[in-house]
């Protein structure tokens, strides 16, 4: 059978805590540094408090040691690799492969190792990781291709924003900013605005985020993706505030718990307990640019957010007139409510986006600053759902493991027998009340009504009852401290997690002899190792070289096509290359029809 996974990001340890109550299986924070998010650091001690609180329910924790590494970074690294393992991790995300060789843990090979071949997966498989995070920019037959290649778990992303790049091989904000994407430092110059020039200047685009796509939503491939080798789904979002990953977290674990419970006989989910109650999720209320599901068809679609780089939300509907102290919306649905305090968008004349906050909302009337630009007929979306904020905030799911009871009452002694779903085992046994039940049935109602209860993330229930003489009475506070003692028992015993794939090293699987900068060697270590594996001439890394004239990004997708301007849909063909400008940057866009992909300079 197999253990499906949900990967939930955490920028914070509070953040992980509320993944783990909406469903999530694991969780991937980053530590105080590298972690391919800067922004996103934690103490090693909040990252403790994390474990223990996941591993309650048999989840996991991942930490992200994911940037690649300097010489003079290696002993800091080695340090942080020992702290997070006493911590309690359950595996490390790595890029840079000199962190093999630091720890014990089961360890994965990061997105940013760019895997989208069954080459280089066989490749990563043999030096140690135990499993491959994917490139996103995959088809379900290229992750089917891989997965039957390898012995490794295979783990994709299902939701979240997208790098218009093949991930750890886009080096167009260190180019620009000297912000590098592999040291977690990206300025994400693909959501900025950019003229399209061709080669004799003539200006094709205005002002637009060319570079800039939609956001992933794999909601309803899960099956497919299952099918095709993936045992583990990974949301994006370390940025991410605690009501995106409350929201998007409880939708994916529905789904994913809708598909266990269509194949009983081959599937099960990798953590324990189920969640409870709580908020109804809506992905179209959170973050979002829009949303696609990228090549995973393998064909192409319109992937681009290029007029809504930020969030816009859902489309509630167009100005019907403007008013002195707002407007009136002519919405797009008859459920659409509008909420005091919502935030809205809209693009504006210039190409960016224009957001604003709803003040006073009365049926659809909007009270509100107006801001630049708005006018009748303009598109309204709503990024910010107050009322579905609040929603998320006061309405919060329990996730409770089940424990069944055994009750025997024989010879003077109650002995209650609990055990959970992981299969741990406590036992209770005291003397009965000498009293007997003056209403026996009334008893029996009173005995489940108090044991058949909540105690911390514990839901109790009554599987079976022996009774062997008069039943005693019990009154609720007797049942209760039972139920109690039972739930610390099982706390003070560890949970069974089900068991992780370690990888293990392959020397006879050879590196090819010809590594460019796009290796991302970057120390010592990782160079010998690629020696050891038959590179003959090997590139430091762009961050140390800059090389010049370098492919600073490769993409599947394609301006061109975008635009309807490519050659193979019949469109007339631009004097090439094409170029991106903005401000005094100016990159060089070409198009290597081939293998139908994109490439920046």
């Amino acid at each position: 059978m197999k253990a499906l996974e949900l990967l939930a990001p955490a920028k914070t340890c509070e953040i992980g805590i509320a993944a783990i109550d909406c469903g999530a299986d694991a969780v991937y924070i980053a530590g105080p540094s590298y972690g391919a998010r800067q922004a996103a650091g934690n103490s090693v001690e909040d990252i403790a408090r994390l474990c223990a609180y996941a591993h309650r329910f048999g989840a996991r924790i991942f930490a992200t040691v994911n940037t690649i590494l300097y010489d003079e970074e290696l002993p800091s690294a080695r340090a942080l690799v020992k702290a997070l393992e006493k911590a309690g991790v359950d595996a490390l995300i790595v890029q840079d492969p000199a962190v093999l060789e630091m720890s014990t843990l089961p360890l994965h090979a990061s997105t940013q190792c760019a895997i989208r071949t069954p080459e280089k997966a066989r490749f990563l498989e043999s030096l140690g990781y135990g499993r491959l995070v994917l490139e996103r920019q995959l088809s379900l037959e290229q992750i089917k291709a891989i997965s039957e290649a390898v012995e490794a778990e295979i783990e994709c992303f299902v939701h979240g924003a997208l790098c218009v790049c093949y991930s750890g091989q886009c080096y167009l904000s260190e180019y620009l900013t000297g912000r590098s994407a592999n040291r977690g430092a990206c300025a994400q110059p693909c959501r900025s605005l950019y003229d399209l020039t061709d080669a004799s200047g003539k200006v094709l685009v205005r002002n637009k985020a060319l570079l800039s796509l939609r956001d992933f939503n794999l909601l309803n491939r899960l099956e497919e993706l299952a099918e095709a080798g993936a045992t583990s789904f990974k949301i994006e979002g370390r940025l991410k505030g605690e009501s995106y990953v409350r929201n998007v977290v409880k939708a994916y674990s529905e789904a994913l718990d809708a598909l266990v419970a269509r194949y009983p006989d081959r599937y099960c989910r990798a953590s324990f307990g189920r969640v409870k109650g709580g908020f109804t999720p809506a992905l179209d209320k959170t973050f979002n640019r829009g949303y696609t599901q990228l090549f995973l068809d393998g064909t192409r679609g319109l992937w681009s957010s290029m007029d809504a780089p930020k969030s816009m939300g859902e489309f509630v509907g167009t100005v019907a007139r403007l008013t002195p102290d707002g407007f009136v919306l002519a919405p797009a649905g008859g459920e659409i409510v509008l909420s005091n305090g919502d935030g809205l968008a809209f693009v504006a004349p210039d190409g960016g986006i224009a957001g604003f906050r709803a003040d006073v909302c009365s049926g659809n009337a909007v009270s509100c600053k107006q801001p630049e630009g708005l006018r009748e007929g303009v598109r309204i979306y709503r990024n910010i759902s107050a009322a579905f904020e609040r929603e998320l905030e006061r309405n919060k799911p329990q996730r409770e493991l089940d424990v069944q009871l055994m009750v025997e009452m024989k010879e003077g002694l109650i002995t209650v027998t609990a055990v959970s779903e992981d299969g741990r085992k406590a036992v209770e046994e005291v003397p009965a009340p000498e009293e007997p039940a003056r209403d026996p049935l009334r008893m029996l109602d009173t005995l489940s009504a108090q044991l058949n209860k909540r105690s911390g993330h514990y839901s109790f229930y009554v599987k079976s009852l022996a009774l062997y003489g008069d039943l005693p009475f019990m009154g609720a506070a007797f049942l209760n401290a039972i139920r109690r003692s039972l739930a610390a028992k099982l706390d003070e015993l560890p949970v069974t997690l089900r068991p992780m794939r370690r990888g293990s090293v392959n020397p006879t699987v050879p590196q090819p002899e010809q590594l460019t900068y796009k290796a991302n060697v970057a120390n010592e270590p990782t160079r010998r190792l690629y020696t050891e594996r038959g590179a003959v001439r090997i590139e430091p890394a762009y961050e140390l070289s800059r090389r010049e004239g370098a492919e600073l990004m490769r993409s599947k997708y394609c301006i061109r096509h975008e635009l309807g301007l490519c050659p193979k849909q019949g469109k007339a063909r631009n004097a090439e290359p094409l170029f991106l400008r903005n401000g005094k940057e100016r990159l060089c866009v070409r198009f290597d029809c081939a293998v139908c992909e994109m490439t920046v300079s």
